[in-house]
């Protein structure tokens, strides 16, 4: 009973924590739509603009927005009572070590979101108002460019957390630096097998997510051959 009570405190406090925040995104919803629908609206002619084809979807569109940036923006929160609740159950040395994890995930997530709002959207938006046919206007409904672009921040913040994800097994003992190295191949397939399934089908997005996970694939390796408690010891065993 004890852990249930302690387990309702931390998910009562993580609900408020999400609504605080989702108070001032609801308030700041429609300028933060323009913010976010800025790389489309750069690339489409003066003449054309975003089109809302529901009946709701001006007032729906900008409160889902401010739900998802409530809980993106409340994720070290969310994180921190998630820490506090199993903190107890582990060791002094493991205390130490996820501290520094959370922290990292939760900035490699922010930064993933970034990357696709300020790299790949302008360059993805260019090419596709680039390739329309003749006399057709580019005119996007709003909630499909919502879906759109969360579908793209969630696989790019998502791919970001390589590194951490590298780390964590490589400190849980399952594989070596050295063993992941010799997967690279495999990983490059996967990375572009991956772009394929959480992008948009088009060569470049798939293109733009697959690199820069290889590319944090390889950061994660040289993390832990760094950073993992007997990371290089299990390493030159192996060897």
């Amino acid at each position: 009973m004890a852990h249930l009570l302690e387990l309702r405190t931390r998910v009562i406090r993580i609900v408020a924590g999400i609504t605080v925040v989702f108070l001032p995104c609801f308030y700041f919803s429609r300028p933060l739509f323009t913010f976010l629908s800025g790389p489309l609206l750069a690339h489409m002619p003066d003449t054309n603009s975003l089109i809302a084809t529901g009946v709701t979807a001006p007032f729906l569109v900008p409160v889902k927005l401010a739900m998802m940036l409530s809980f993106v923006l409340s994720l070290p929160w969310t994180l921190y009572q998630v820490w506090m609740f199993v903190a107890p159950g582990l060791y002094l040395n493991e205390r130490r070590l996820m501290t520094p994890l959370l922290v990292s995930s939760t900035l490699l997530f922010y930064f993933g979101m970034a990357f696709a709002q300020f790299v790949i959207f302008p360059i993805v938006f260019g090419f596709f108002i680039s390739v329309a046919p003749a006399g057709v206007s580019v005119m996007t409904d709003i909630s499909s460019y919502l879906d759109f672009v969360l579908k793209m921040f969630m696989a790019f913040g998502i791919a970001f957390e390589m590194p951490v994800a590298i780390f964590l097994i490589v400190w849980a003992g399952f594989v070596t630096p050295k063993q992941l190295g010799s997967y690279r191949p495999y990983v490059l397939v996967a990375s572009f097998a991956g772009g394929m399934l959480l992008t948009p089908p088009d060569v470049i997005s798939q293109t733009l997510l697959a690199v820069p996970v290889y590319l944090l694939y390889e950061l994660g390796i040289i993390t832990a051959r760094t950073f993992a408690p007997g990371g290089r010891e299990r390493e030159n065993q192996s060897s």
